[in-house]
């Protein structure tokens, strides 16, 4: 006799409640940043000198609200308890959206003081081919469907493997955003090359889920369906999140890369131009 199918529920389903770990990190971050742009800032940077931007600012709580958005309820629980399309968008979030963010966030200054212990090493990782190596290992770790039943199993490894990601995303995009003057970011002819080929990489195991005619993650099969969504239709969502929405967000950073390097370049051609004129 089949068994019955999962039963369908609504956002009723997942009650309100803090997760705590994730609150933690938040206030924490907060504190942080806080002590660091206003108490460091009096001890390292001269008299007058602006200690963070308000566009840094802005960038840094973009991030971090991002961050608790998708690491906090509801949405943290659909994604565990669910649907393992609401699991990608949360990973897709903390690979390819919080990590920028927050180092367009934290001003050079400050970022130079936290990174001088593990500068030397930092210089390696943060380097094309193992940023770009580094990040797509960790990408495909997680959406191994035994490690990712784990995930789901025990929330300290969720967070382990959370961890994981968005540090190996923040190594990913340190080489595009070059926070510091130590570590400089790529000429943007070849930022945009380097975000081309992250851009293909998520393809492969995203095809895997666009395509795949029976369940890859059996974790989901007994779960409750948000909304009725079958099984696999919620894998294909994930795997188009995967590959589209993903495409799409590094695309937007190469789009941005082109016209600021044009622009750039445009504001140079016409400064020659000037000085031959006169």
């Amino acid at each position: 006799m089949p068994s019955a199918p999962p039963p369908s529920v609504g956002l009723d389903a997942f009650p309100f409640h803090l997760h705590l770990d994730i609150l933690g990190v938040v206030v924490a971050a907060l504190v942080l940043y806080t002590y660091g742009v206003r108490v460091l800032a009096r001890r390292h940077l001269p008299v007058g000198e602006a200690a963070v931007t308000g566009r840094q600012i802005a960038w840094f709580a973009t991030g971090l609200f991002l961050f608790a958005t998708v690491e906090g309820w509801p949405f943290h629980d659909i994604g565990g308890q669910s649907l393992f399309s609401f699991h990608m968008t949360e990973h897709m979030v903390l690979a390819l959206i919080v990590p920028p963010a927050m180092l367009k966030g934290v001003p050079s200054w400050l970022l130079q003081l936290v990174v001088r212990p593990i500068l030397p090493v930092l210089r390696v990782v943060t380097k094309p081919l193992p940023a770009i190596l580094f990040f797509n290992v960790v990408l495909a770790l997680i959406h191994v469907p035994a490690v990712l039943a784990t995930m789901l199993s025990s929330e300290p490894a969720h967070f382990l493997f959370h961890t994981l990601l968005v540090t190996s995303a923040t190594i990913m995009w340190w080489p595009v955003i070059g926070p510091i003057p130590e570590i400089p970011k790529l000429p943007p002819p070849y930022a945009m090359g380097y975000l081309f080929v992250q851009s293909l990489v998520p393809t492969i195991p995203a095809s895997f889920m666009t395509f795949a005619e029976d369940v890859l993650y059996k974790v989901y099969e007994g779960t409750p369906r948000l909304w009725g969504w079958d099984v696999l239709t919620d894998q294909l969502v994930a795997g188009l999140i995967m590959k589209i929405g993903g495409g799409i967000i590094l695309w937007t950073a190469i789009t941005v890369i082109f016209f600021k390097w044009a622009a750039e370049e445009e504001y140079q051609e016409l400064g020659v131009r000037k000085e031959g004129s006169s």
